[in-house]
């Protein structure tokens, strides 16, 4: 008598440990990049905002650099994933009010920036690092988020 196959179901809920142990490796090395680079110290930002010095325009403009660059090499080397899968890159979907939308984003994610000292990114790091008011950035974000979450829907996208 043939032998039937039952379709294995998997039963983990989300990646191995490994995987998550990865990134959390991966992370921490990132925050602790940040925090001696000084991108998440409050005087470099506003120094950025007041333009007196040149050291957060150099960090963000060699990162749009170096994803330009990736994202070229990606799209003319036909890259894989680590899966086999290729690689796509769609282009931005504009939509009905985007001629508003993103100019508008960029000023409240700006105000927010400078307002809080800190933009979303390293918000982690900075608790890691002990800087307390970092504490209130977070849930600020975390509440955001949820807020986003709730009535987001009802949003033009």
């Amino acid at each position: 008598m043939p032998s039937q196959d039952k379709p294995r179901v998997s039963t983990s809920t989300g990646p191995p440990f490994t995987e998550l142990l990865a990134y959390l490796v991966i992370g921490v090395f990132f925050g602790i990049v940040l925090i001696k680079s000084e991108v998440v110290s409050w005087f470099r930002i506003q120094e950025m905002f007041r333009f007196q010095a040149f050291h957060m325009y150099g960090v963000l403009g060699s990162g749009v650099a170096t994803s330009a660059l990736v994202v070229w090499l990606a799209k003319t080397m036909k890259s894989r994933s680590l899966t086999g899968e290729p690689i796509r890159i769609s282009p931005k979907a504009w939509g009905p009010g985007a001629r508003w939308r993103y100019p508008l984003g960029g000023v409240l994610f700006g105000v927010g920036w400078g307002l809080a000292g800190t933009c979303p990114g390293p918000i982690y790091a900075l608790v890691g690092h002990g800087t307390g008011g970092a504490v209130v950035v977070l849930l600020a974000a975390l509440l955001g988020a949820r807020l986003y979450a709730a009535v987001g829907h009802r949003l033009p996208h």
